[in-house]
């Protein structure tokens, strides 16, 4: 159990260093070329796994347009938008951001599967995390805001899409109970290929120019942040389960502000307020979903 316990914290501080990884390399190379080398540094060690443990069949072919929405969705343009929104926000805020992909997952949840009833903890954490949403964006603030509107938005979009694809892999590809280590592996070497056609590589040898920057998107952002950080939650799925697994989006928002703030980043009091209000809302989803099991649990015994 402890070593349970362990890995869940690196699954944390990985997540959570990410967003650095992403402001350093955002000096030297576009975007766009760092979800590629996210992606290909990511889809080795998942490979290796996957191919190490035999979870790989050719009878999974016939899913793989399935596949394919996964691999452009929930992998390239997620990390792509993810990567946007870091390179124009401080990383710190840019982490309290993606730490909100439990409150896009639980609409996308109550709109599309209809399955969950939403309860009181629920309703009450969708709504706190908007308003720590609307305090991080201010969207009154004129040109001279101190937070850029734009990255917002990108981050919004990358824990929206997130959301969505969770539905769409309970709807379309959980029935078939596929290994997760499997739909990993083709969801990232999917993305891998569609990056590789579409992503201007010009320039992108400039990420050398500074051993930090590579080594964080190499290893860091890579190897560790998206490769082994898969490897690692289906782990916890299979020891705490899926609400305790995904306990650890507590962990990453402040692992991104600690390490922001330690760089040298600047957070006023109204983005510490705004950081509380969405910790509060994971608390709370988390909170609903542990009431709306409970209650399932009891219905399926009566």
């Amino acid at each position: 159990m402890r070593l349970t316990y362990v890995v869940f914290t690196l699954l944390g501080l990985f997540w959570g260093s990410n967003f650095i990884y992403m402001k350093w390399a955002a000096e030297l190379i576009t975007p766009a070329q760092i979800t590629l080398l996210r992606v290909f540094f990511g889809f080795l060690p998942l490979a290796f796994v996957a191919w190490r443990k035999g979870v790989i069949h050719t009878d999974q072919v016939r899913h793989l347009p399935h596949f394919l929405v996964m691999g452009v969705l929930a992998t390239a343009f997620y990390y792509f938008a993810i990567a946007e929104g870091t390179a124009l926000l401080p990383s710190g805020i840019a982490g309290v951001l993606g730490g909100s992909i439990s409150l896009f997952t639980t609409i996308a949840t109550h709109l599309f599967l209809r399955t969950e009833k939403p309860n009181v903890p629920m309703l009450t954490g969708v709504l706190v995390g908007f308003a720590g949403i609307v305090l991080i964006a201010r969207p009154g603030e004129g040109a001279d805001r101190a937070i850029n509107i734009t990255g917002v938005f990108w981050m919004l979009a990358a824990t929206t899409i997130l959301g969505v694809s969770y539905v769409y892999v309970r709807r379309f590809l959980s029935p078939y109970n596929l290994p997760p280590l499997a739909l990993a592996t083709w969801q990232t070497g999917l993305a891998l290929l569609v990056l590789l056609l579409v992503v201007d590589r010009t320039g992108m040898g400039n990420i050398m120019q500074n051993w930090h920057a590579a080594a964080g998107v190499a290893i860091g952002l890579g190897v560790l942040g998206t490769g082994m950080a898969f490897l690692i939650y289906y782990y916890l799925l299979q020891e705490l389960g899926a609400v305790a697994a995904s306990g650890s989006t507590y962990i990453t928002p402040n692992v991104a502000l600690l390490i922001g703030w330690a760089t040298g980043e600047k957070i006023g009091i109204l983005e510490i307020a705004a950081i509380v209000l969405v910790l509060g809302s994971i608390a709370m989803l988390q909170i609903g979903r542990q009431q709306a099991m409970k209650q399932a649990e009891l219905s399926q015994k009566s």
